[in-house]
Protein backbone atom coordinates (compact mmCIF):
# COMPACT_ATOMS: atom_id res chain seq x y z
CA UNK A 1 0.00 0.00 0.00
CA UNK A 2 1.37 3.19 -1.01
CA UNK A 3 2.01 5.52 2.51
CA UNK A 4 1.35 8.51 0.13
CA UNK A 5 -2.64 8.84 -2.19
CA UNK A 6 -3.49 11.40 -4.39
CA UNK A 7 -5.64 14.13 -3.86
CA UNK A 8 -5.78 16.85 -6.04
CA UNK A 9 -4.05 18.96 -8.37
CA UNK A 10 -2.69 22.77 -8.53
CA UNK A 11 -5.01 24.11 -11.28
CA UNK A 12 -4.33 27.76 -11.61
CA UNK A 13 -3.47 30.99 -9.36
CA UNK A 14 -5.62 32.70 -7.07
CA UNK A 15 -5.05 36.38 -6.66
CA UNK A 16 -1.75 38.12 -7.02
CA UNK A 17 -0.31 36.94 -3.07
CA UNK A 18 0.97 33.29 -3.97
CA UNK A 19 -2.59 31.64 -3.80
CA UNK A 20 -3.24 28.38 -6.33
CA UNK A 21 -6.41 26.72 -6.94
CA UNK A 22 -6.48 23.07 -5.89
CA UNK A 23 -9.42 20.71 -7.97
CA UNK A 24 -9.90 18.22 -4.85
CA UNK A 25 -9.73 14.11 -5.87
CA UNK A 26 -11.67 13.27 -2.46
CA UNK A 27 -14.79 13.03 -1.43
CA UNK A 28 -15.18 16.25 0.68
CA UNK A 29 -13.04 19.43 -0.62
CA UNK A 30 -13.05 20.55 3.01
CA UNK A 31 -10.91 17.72 3.90
CA UNK A 32 -8.28 19.53 2.36
CA UNK A 33 -8.74 22.56 4.27
CA UNK A 34 -8.06 20.32 7.58
CA UNK A 35 -4.49 19.08 6.46
CA UNK A 36 -1.69 21.40 7.40
CA UNK A 37 1.00 19.41 5.40
CA UNK A 38 0.89 17.39 1.73
CA UNK A 39 3.46 16.01 -0.39
CA UNK A 40 4.82 16.43 -3.89
CA UNK A 41 5.40 12.84 -5.98
CA UNK A 42 8.63 12.92 -4.78
CA UNK A 43 8.01 13.18 -1.21
CA UNK A 44 8.47 16.85 -0.72
CA UNK A 45 6.64 18.19 2.42
CA UNK A 46 4.25 20.95 1.44
CA UNK A 47 3.23 23.38 4.06
CA UNK A 48 -0.15 24.65 4.16
CA UNK A 49 -0.44 28.47 5.85
CA UNK A 50 -4.39 28.43 4.80
CA UNK A 51 -7.00 27.00 2.39
CA UNK A 52 -10.15 27.49 1.84
CA UNK A 53 -13.32 25.62 -0.28
CA UNK A 54 -14.91 27.90 -2.58
CA UNK A 55 -16.99 26.37 -5.19
CA UNK A 56 -15.73 22.71 -5.27
CA UNK A 57 -12.41 24.28 -5.60
CA UNK A 58 -9.63 24.54 -2.58
CA UNK A 59 -7.86 28.00 -2.84
CA UNK A 60 -4.70 27.35 -1.06
CA UNK A 61 -1.47 29.28 0.28
CA UNK A 62 1.46 27.03 -0.11
CA UNK A 63 4.48 28.48 2.48
CA UNK A 64 7.11 30.02 0.55
CA UNK A 65 4.58 30.93 -2.65
CA UNK A 66 4.28 34.16 -2.45
CA UNK A 67 3.94 35.56 -5.81
CA UNK A 68 1.31 34.42 -8.33
CA UNK A 69 4.39 34.36 -10.44
CA UNK A 70 5.54 31.83 -7.71
CA UNK A 71 2.26 29.91 -7.45
CA UNK A 72 2.01 29.89 -11.50
CA UNK A 73 4.98 27.47 -11.90
CA UNK A 74 2.91 25.28 -9.54
CA UNK A 75 0.20 24.71 -11.76
CA UNK A 76 -0.16 20.90 -12.64
CA UNK A 77 1.20 19.59 -10.06
CA UNK A 78 -0.13 16.84 -8.51
CA UNK A 79 -0.51 16.86 -4.32
CA UNK A 80 -0.77 13.90 -2.00
CA UNK A 81 -1.59 13.44 1.52
CA UNK A 82 -0.29 10.90 3.83
CA UNK A 83 -2.33 8.01 4.59
CA UNK A 84 -1.67 8.07 8.72
CA UNK A 85 -2.20 11.78 8.76
CA UNK A 86 -6.09 10.62 8.01
CA UNK A 87 -8.54 8.55 10.35
CA UNK A 88 -11.18 6.86 7.93
CA UNK A 89 -14.63 6.09 9.43
CA UNK A 90 -15.58 2.52 10.03
CA UNK A 91 -16.19 1.04 6.38
CA UNK A 92 -14.92 3.82 4.64
CA UNK A 93 -12.05 3.30 2.44
CA UNK A 94 -9.22 5.08 0.02
CA UNK A 95 -10.27 4.33 -3.65
CA UNK A 96 -6.78 4.11 -4.42
CA UNK A 97 -6.64 0.79 -1.79
CA UNK A 98 -10.07 -0.68 -4.03
CA UNK A 99 -8.75 -0.96 -7.44
CA UNK A 100 -7.56 -3.70 -7.50
CA UNK A 101 -9.49 -5.74 -5.36
CA UNK A 102 -10.82 -9.19 -6.52
CA UNK A 103 -14.84 -9.23 -6.13
CA UNK A 104 -16.33 -12.97 -5.32
CA UNK A 105 -20.06 -13.90 -4.06
CA UNK A 106 -20.23 -13.63 -0.23
CA UNK A 107 -22.73 -16.99 -1.05
CA UNK A 108 -21.00 -18.85 -3.80
CA UNK A 109 -17.39 -17.85 -3.75
CA UNK A 110 -18.06 -17.08 -7.83
CA UNK A 111 -15.40 -14.95 -8.58
CA UNK A 112 -16.94 -11.96 -11.13
CA UNK A 113 -13.88 -10.08 -11.46
CA UNK A 114 -11.49 -7.03 -10.58
CA UNK A 115 -12.38 -3.02 -9.42
CA UNK A 116 -10.89 -1.11 -11.91
CA UNK A 117 -12.60 2.27 -11.34
CA UNK A 118 -14.65 3.63 -8.63
CA UNK A 119 -17.45 6.16 -9.61
CA UNK A 120 -18.34 8.85 -7.22
CA UNK A 121 -22.48 9.97 -8.11
CA UNK A 122 -23.14 11.36 -5.19
CA UNK A 123 -25.97 8.94 -4.04
CA UNK A 124 -23.75 6.09 -3.35
CA UNK A 125 -20.05 4.95 -5.10
CA UNK A 126 -20.24 2.71 -7.96
CA UNK A 127 -17.44 -0.19 -8.27
CA UNK A 128 -16.80 -0.90 -11.73
CA UNK A 129 -16.03 -4.15 -12.33
CA UNK A 130 -13.89 -5.94 -15.12
CA UNK A 131 -14.81 -9.79 -15.87
CA UNK A 132 -11.75 -12.19 -16.75
CA UNK A 133 -13.60 -12.03 -20.35
CA UNK A 134 -13.71 -7.93 -20.91
CA UNK A 135 -16.86 -7.56 -19.65
CA UNK A 136 -17.44 -4.57 -17.68
CA UNK A 137 -20.32 -4.60 -14.24
CA UNK A 138 -21.39 -2.09 -12.40
CA UNK A 139 -22.11 -2.46 -8.70
CA UNK A 140 -23.99 0.01 -6.08
CA UNK A 141 -21.50 0.57 -2.99
CA UNK A 142 -24.27 -0.12 -0.51
CA UNK A 143 -24.83 -2.71 2.30
CA UNK A 144 -27.15 -4.32 0.82
CA UNK A 145 -24.46 -5.59 -1.90
CA UNK A 146 -21.22 -5.47 -0.71
CA UNK A 147 -20.77 -7.53 2.04
CA UNK A 148 -17.13 -7.16 3.30
CA UNK A 149 -14.21 -5.67 1.92
CA UNK A 150 -10.31 -7.26 2.72
CA UNK A 151 -8.14 -4.30 1.72
CA UNK A 152 -5.49 -6.50 3.32
CA UNK A 153 -6.63 -9.71 1.29
CA UNK A 154 -7.36 -7.41 -1.95
CA UNK A 155 -10.65 -9.41 -1.61
CA UNK A 156 -14.49 -7.97 -2.01
CA UNK A 157 -17.45 -10.27 -1.21
CA UNK A 158 -20.46 -9.27 -2.85
CA UNK A 159 -24.42 -10.07 -3.08
CA UNK A 160 -24.93 -9.08 -6.29
CA UNK A 161 -28.71 -7.10 -7.29
CA UNK A 162 -31.35 -10.03 -8.67
CA UNK A 163 -29.98 -9.73 -13.19
CA UNK A 164 -26.55 -7.44 -12.11
CA UNK A 165 -24.66 -10.42 -13.97
CA UNK A 166 -26.95 -12.53 -15.92
CA UNK A 167 -25.78 -13.43 -19.41
CA UNK A 168 -22.16 -13.60 -17.97
CA UNK A 169 -22.31 -17.47 -17.47
CA UNK A 170 -22.72 -17.68 -21.62
CA UNK A 171 -20.10 -15.27 -21.95
CA UNK A 172 -17.68 -17.12 -19.74
CA UNK A 173 -18.05 -20.74 -21.64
Amino acid sequence: MDKLIETGKIVSVFGIKGEVKVQPWCDDPQLLCELDRLYYKSGTPVEIERARVSKNIVVMKIKGIDTANDANKLRNRVLYLDRDDIELEEGAYFIQDLIGLSVKDADTGREYGIITDVSQTGANDVYHIKAQDGKMYYIPAIKDVVKQTDIENKLMLITPLEGLFEGAEEIRE
